[in-house]
């Protein structure tokens, strides 16, 4: 009876950490470049009552085993990379990534993060930075008299000056991929940092077989589907449920048991 106290515990706190995950998720519908979180279980040790043996005795095979698990455990949590819808925003330093790769930014350590965020904007010294303030790396600086920034899917950058015909190249954009972009650590900000789950990052340039090309003028948005995720919410809720109410028979049977000397 004890056991099954501590297993439904476990339960209902392993669906309280999948509903605090697709919580988190819905939050970030809207979230550039946002990338949804799932959560893996694992089930626990289990105790063998009776084992599925030759007895012995008649030299005959039991066809089954007698077990009992001990509930479930948290795994890992893992980022799914799929790109998410492509928008227009009309706004020439917004670039989407349609492909694997990240955007290079320098934390203010200068450590190197990684991004899939591309709503970039220039500071006031020209540098091209995200929203947040960190500068795109290799640091790119836009003239204060340009009079336009094209940006090719290949990622070289190019200004136009009003007294010049011809675009002049300021600088190229450097993506990052990576074997294993789940095994990314989220650290906030839209930023991603490498581990050794993920592997070295791997630079290439921006139109290369895997490395995706480079949109300009669009934003990627969160690839949150919202009705599965409401969905699963549902789901877990019914587990959680589920879980209190073998917790609330438990409960009573030890009731039970306890009042057979009265």
């Amino acid at each position: 009876m004890i056991r099954s106290l501590r297993t439904a515990a476990l339960g209902m706190s392993a669906q309280q950490l999948k509903v605090d995950t697709i919580s988190n998720n819905l939050a970030n519908v809207n979230t550039t470049g946002y990338k949804k979180s799932d959560v893996q279980f694992q089930d626990l040790m289990y105790q063998n009552i009776q084992s599925g043996n030759v007895d012995q005795s008649n030299n005959k095979e039991k066809p089954g085993t007698i077990q009992i698990g001990h509930g479930n455990k948290p795994v890992a949590s893992f980022k799914t990379f799929t790109i998410g819808a492509i928008e227009e925003t009309g706004n020439p330093l917004d670039l989407a990534i349609n492909g694997k790769g990240f955007v290079q930014v320098l934390k203010p350590d200068g450590a190197i993060a990684f991004t899939r965020d591309g709503a970039m904007r220039m500071d006031s010294s020209g540098n091209l930075v995200t929203a947040s303030g960190l500068s795109v790396y290799p640091e790119i600086t836009i003239p204060d008299n340009a009079e336009s920034v094209s940006i090719s899917e290949d990622g070289i950058i190019s200004i136009k000056y009003p007294d010049e015909i011809q675009p002049e190249e300021i600088g190229q954009i450097e993506l990052a991929t990576f074997v294993n972009p789940a095994g990314l650590e989220s650290i906030g900000g839209n930023l991603f940092e490498h581990t050794s789950a993920s592997g070295e990052p791997i630079f290439g340039t921006p139109g290369e077989e895997g490395v995706g090309a480079v949109v300009q003028g669009y934003l990627e948005k969160s690839n949150v589907d919202v009705v599965k995720e409401m969905v699963g919410l549902i789901v877990a809720q019914r587990a959680y449920e589920i879980n209190s109410k073998a917790i609330k028979t438990s409960d009573e049977l030890l009731a039970m048991t306890n009042g057979l000397k009265r």
